[in-house]
């Protein structure tokens, strides 16, 4: 048999590609040539593959023609994936490998004493060759357990070529040295994310106006905004964000664990990711950092991986302008897209994002002349409020100005002070209520329902409708904004558990989306 074909996926962004890997080996002038667009890494595996032949007692045929087609043949493809794929193909093309291949996947890189390495990326590269029907895959040993993450496959964790034949052919599988974890690994350990599990909302005195609007944005993920003088608590309010967001689904899970695994975040013997995800990357962070993109393989960002969590940007005018300017198409369309050449990435981006900032770069500044402590230069404080540009805050859904609170808040014996356990049920069954009403639909949240769908299948009564025109006409609204409103009266309905948003429901939309204090009551009738 001078042809063989075994399968491998390319990952494109989050899109994955089956690629049929074709092996001939024929008569004719010696030499082994690699066709379909193959990048560096690809055409070096040529060498790699012939001496893991080799050395693992196999046969190499180096009086052929060998030639292997990476197809679809117009897609270019990077990576040192391919071996395992491109090794079995040709011993299959020699009749050394006679199992059955339709229906196998192999993933990783061979040494050249025949041993498998582990590659970032398996868990996508999985779940993409399930879609195409393929129900074996081959791994490297350590990746086992990300492989089995994806439902109605096999997953075999092998350690070096030798093996992968041995049990394709039925033979007995021989003795091999264990695989080396990824090249990649954190060196140090320390608290790191779990702190956040020691936070609660308990602790917050007062500022029952941020809560709300905490709880608020958890319920239906919307953007938030927190703007106060420094030590006001916006920190102390965005770490605990994640406290009152319920576990993620199964398929959120999937698809979270998925974005890690493509980052190379995720550690050999990691679970699914069961829990909503924080990162807050220093305001000194590059557009790659946050945004996504690098050098070779283009890889997700923090806005990425913070996806169906909370990616917190404290200090946020303090970022590049790049930075902030680029965040626009992750924050109205829940995606980003890197392009770069002839290739383009496109990763989900659906997280809640939280910006935090002073009112000045000093962050002593206050509107009452008694209490303002600010010594910034009125053209520095102008320069600084200019980062934050109006089509940025036009996508955020919600402003909340966070004022110091007071010794008499801190003290107050009656003050109601409701765990994140507490609200988390409730953001729960506010969500709960959004999952049947969007029903079989592309989104799950209010912030991610789509405007015209919205005004068309669940619009706001007439004369509410009436009072947002209203505020368009005179300009306290843009149409964004006003659609914006429209989505957080609904996630308001939700957490009242009303059939559909009324005056009271549309007042306190209407405050949290333009920075006014809301009234207390509402605030006393969410609290008891």
């Amino acid at each position: 048999m001078p042809v063989a074909t075994t399968y491998t996926t390319w990952l494109q962004g989050v899109t994955g590609h089956l690629i049929e890997v074709q092996a001939d080996v024929s008569s004719g002038v010696v030499a082994t040539t690699v066709v379909g667009r193959a990048d560096v890494a690809i055409n070096e595996a040529r060498e790699r593959c012939r001496m893991a032949i080799i050395n693992s007692g196999l046969q190499w045929p180096a009086s052929k023609r060998i030639t292997i087609l990476l197809s679809p043949a117009d897609l270019a493809k990077r990576g040192t994936h391919f071996d395992l794929a491109m090794a079995v193909a040709v011993l299959a093309a020699q009749g050394k490998v006679v199992g059955d291949l339709s229906r196998a996947l192999f993933i990783g890189e061979l040494t050249l004493a025949g041993g498998l390495r582990s590659v970032p990326g398996v868990l996508p590269m999985v779940l993409a060759a399930s879609h195409h029907g393929l129900t074996q895959v081959f791994v490297p040993e350590p990746q086992v357990r990300e492989a089995s993450m994806v439902p109605g496959v096999s997953v075999y964790g092998l350690r070096s070529l030798a093996q992968v034949v041995a049990l394709i052919n039925a033979e007995e599988v021989p003795e091999a040295p264990p695989v080396a974890g990824p090249a990649t690994g954190s060196l140090l350990a320390w608290r790191g994310e779990s702190r956040l599990d020691e936070l609660d909302l308990a602790d917050v005195d007062g500022m029952a106006d941020a809560k709300l609007a905490v709880e608020v944005a958890a319920a239906g993920g919307h953007h938030l905004m927190l703007v106060g003088p420094k030590g006001a608590g916006k920190t102390t309010l965005a770490e605990r964000l994640p406290g009152v967001l319920p576990d993620l689904t199964a398929e959120e899970s999937l698809e979270l664990t998925a974005i890690h695994s493509l980052a190379g975040a995720l550690a050999p013997g990691d679970d699914l990711i069961v829990r909503p995800p924080f990162f807050a990357p220093h305001h000194d962070a590059s557009r790659v950092g946050i945004l996504g993109g690098g050098t070779g393989r283009v890889r997700p960002g923090d806005v990425s991986r913070a996806h169906n969590g909370v990616l917190f940007l404290d200090e946020f005018p303090l970022f590049h302008s790049d930075v902030i300017e680029a965040l626009r198409q992750p924050l109205e369309s829940g995606e980003v897209t890197i392009t770069r050449g002839e290739e383009s990435a496109t990763f989900p981006a659906r997280g809640l994002v939280v910006m935090a900032c002073n009112p000045c770069p000093c962050g002593n500044f206050h509107a009452h002349a008694r209490l303002n402590r600010c010594d910034c230069l009125e053209s520095a404080r102008r320069s600084y409020r200019r980062k934050i540009t109006g089509p940025i805050t036009d996508r955020v859904d919600i402003t909340r100005y966070v004022e110091p609170v007071s010794p008499d808040e801190r003290n107050d014996l009656f003050a109601v002070r409701e765990s994140s356990e507490v609200v988390r049920a409730r953001v729960a069954a506010a969500r709960e209520r959004q999952a049947v009403r969007y029903a079989g639909r592309s989104w799950r949240l209010n912030s991610q329902a789509p405007g015209p769908v919205l005004q068309r299948e669940w619009p706001l009564a007439p004369e509410l409708q009436q009072r947002t025109d209203e505020d368009v006409r005179k300009g306290r609204l843009t149409r964004r904004g006003a659609t914006r409103v429209h989505r957080l009266a609904w996630t308001l309905a939700d957490l009242d558990e009303v059939s559909q948003p009324g005056f009271t429901q549309l007042d306190c939309a209407l405050r949290l989306r333009s920075g006014e204090p809301l009234l207390d009551a509402s605030l006393r009738r969410r609290a008891g």
